[in-house]
């Protein structure tokens, strides 16, 4: 489906489900192409399996964060803060 933006303002809803059911929605503009709407698949969260697997190929060990043990220190972190001074 093909129309011009004038026709897809007056048509919105009509096009999004049309989307929706996989149709392929060309919005043009001057006769010209200028968006297209999709329809929006969800997906799925983080497959951490695949990203470990991932990881171990590309040689990645730890957590790759790299900080210093003493960033995990409360009072390091107000002194960084400046809040020890006050």
């Amino acid at each position: 489906m093909e129309l011009a933006i004038r026709e897809a303002k007056a048509r919105l809803s009509e096009l999004v489900a049309a989307a929706r059911n996989g149709e392929r929605v060309v919005i043009t503009r001057h006769g010209q192409p200028a968006a297209e709407l999709i329809r929006c698949d969800r997906r799925g969260g983080i497959d951490f399996d695949k990203l470990e697997a991932a990881r171990r190929r590309l040689g990645i060990d730890g957590d790759g964060e790299g900080w210093p043990e003493e960033f995990n220190d409360p009072a390091f972190s107000r002194r960084v803060l400046g809040l020890d001074d006050v």
